[in-house]
């Protein structure tokens, strides 16, 4: 007897590779060629298809799907992770800012979980937050180029804000993978 399921038949869009998201000549993330030369320039190219890769788990789908959080009790969601990145990239310029802090995007923690609720203006004003602040972050950052280079009040290195931006992403990516699976099935790396 077949059971009725509420969970979404797992897929991919890719076709030479079914663990795939996308087939290797459509993945804006590969190139071809050898990887960056220089440390600096090897963390940015991290960052850069972590960030697609964060994109790419949330291309396709409706206020309703980016808002819904797929894995109780948890109340993290797709719309939460944009907008939780959002809200960080603008913490790490505090980090390396003599200055006052910058207030915070959303308000008091876990806003921006919190408040990612599925209305379009939600969702169109997370991605542009989220490219005016890491814009803002890389901009920042270009003033240190010396990656062992220590700012900030808590005189910070450079090597490690940068470090620290790719797991920030990395370890996302991989919430989104979950998040993704449980909202339409959709699988891959």
């Amino acid at each position: 007897m077949e059971r009725m399921s509420d969970e979404p038949a797992r897929w991919s869009q890719a076709t030479v590779y079914p663990d795939m998201w996308a087939d290797p000549d459509d993945d804006p993330r590969n190139s071809e060629g050898p990887g960056p030369d220089g440390e600096l320039e090897t963390l940015q190219d991290f960052l850069t298809n972590y960030r697609m890769t964060l994109r790419m788990k949330c291309e396709g789908l409706d206020a309703e799907q980016l808002a819904r959080r797929s894995v109780p009790p948890s109340t993290m969601s797709l719309l939460g992770l944009v907008r939780h990145l959002a809200e960080v990239e603008r913490d790490w310029r505090n980090w390396i800012s003599d200055g006052d802090p910058l207030p915070k995007l959303y308000g008091e923690r876990d806003a921006d979980f919190d408040g990612a609720v599925a209305e379009q203006a939600v969702v169109d004003a997370a991605y542009s937050d989220l490219e005016r602040e890491q814009a803002a972050t890389d901009a920042a950052l270009a003033e240190h180029p010396d990656l062992s280079k220590r700012v900030g009040k808590d005189r910070i290195a450079i090597r490690e804000l940068v470090v620290h931006r790719v797991e920030e992403y990395a370890r996302h990516c991989g919430h989104a993978d979950l998040l993704r699976e449980c909202v339409d099935g959709r699988v891959g790396q």
